[in-house]
């Protein structure tokens, strides 16, 4: 892979992880916490947002591995659900699901404009945009805590199945869900890598 290319998919992880987490706190602000607005989270600087491992080096390492595996992570933008009085039920699940989808409508402008072909020259770059954003999407909705698709999961399961508390304990210990995350692409990575790509190339009408 040549340098420029590296360069660029380090780029569009931490851009999409970053507008992953900034969607977060904008649909918490909305549904009534402004936790995220006054930890001056709700901006598009990404000093606040880098965390060193999964904004840096994790997408260093995915940007020079082949395959699917395009991942990364910024900072979790604080909420607190209590303050969720616009949706006091559902208001989780909404903040959770604001991540993906807003790595899906990356995705979907990218493809967008690949069917138009109004930028030709540069179509590899935006169909790296809508692969690493369907990464994020699909990977981010896996229901294993510490990621989104836990907390929509929580918001439908019975509470008397008792996910909630299992979901707390494994929140303690983000290592312990990552880890399992990890193991899931280690062992069915080329399967994701296919899936990946084949809605990729979908969305982009390739």
């Amino acid at each position: 892979m040549e340098l420029l290319d590296t360069v660029f998919i380090i780029a569009v992880i931490v851009f999409s992880v970053i507008i992953h987490e900034v969607m977060h706190g904008v649909a918490a602000d909305k549904l009534g916490d402004p936790t995220a607005r006054y930890a001056g989270r709700l901006t598009l600087n990404p000093i606040p947002h880098l965390d060193l491992f999964g904004s840096i080096i994790l997408p260093i390492i995915c940007a020079l591995s082949p395959g699917g595996f395009l991942f990364g992570w910024a900072k979790p933008v604080p909420y607190n659900p209590y303050n969720l009085f616009r949706a006091p039920y559902w208001g989780e699940a909404i903040v959770a699901a604001a991540g993906p989808a807003s790595n899906l409508v990356l995705a979907l402008i990218a493809g967008i404009l690949i069917r138009l072909q109004i930028f030709p020259d540069i179509f590899p770059m935006l169909m790296y945009v809508v692969a690493i954003n369907i990464s994020l999407t699909l990977l981010n909705l896996i229901p294993v805590p510490p990621l989104d698709g836990s907390k929509i999961l929580a918001s439908i399961l019975p509470k008397s199945l008792g996910y909630d508390q299992l979901r707390e304990r494994m929140e303690g210990n983000p290592f312990l869900g990552f880890g399992l995350v990890l193991i899931l692409i280690v062992l069915f990575g080329s399967a994701f890598g296919r899936l990946v790509y084949g809605i990729a190339g979908a969305i982009a009408g390739v």
